[in-house]
């Protein structure tokens, strides 16, 4: 959320509309996805025009690898949670 916010502000939003924004971005998503049965794909691909504002937005988490980065950083957090149970 701190990087789209700070996107936003980069853009020239204000920090309060960039914030707002951002919250209401991902807050959409998330009751979007409670209330569907569709896997987030599904999703991602019914309010992705062609060549609109969030294809091009994900094609450049794609090609920086977003998803292996996610899939990275829960798996180190899974581990070191493991490693901290482990303690006693």
């Amino acid at each position: 959320m701190e990087a789209m916010i700070d996107a936003g502000v980069k853009s020239g939003l204000s920090r309060e509309v960039a914030r707002n924004l951002t919250l209401q971005t991902i807050l959409g998503a998330v009751q979007l996805a409670k209330t569907s049965k569709n896997h987030p794909a599904v999703l991602r691909d019914q309010v992705t025009s062609p060549g609109g504002t969030t294809a091009s937005g994900l094609h450049v988490l794609e090609r920086e690898g977003f998803n292996g980065i996610v899939i990275s950083a829960v798996e180190a957090a899974y581990k070191r949670s493991i490693e901290l149970g482990n303690r006693k």
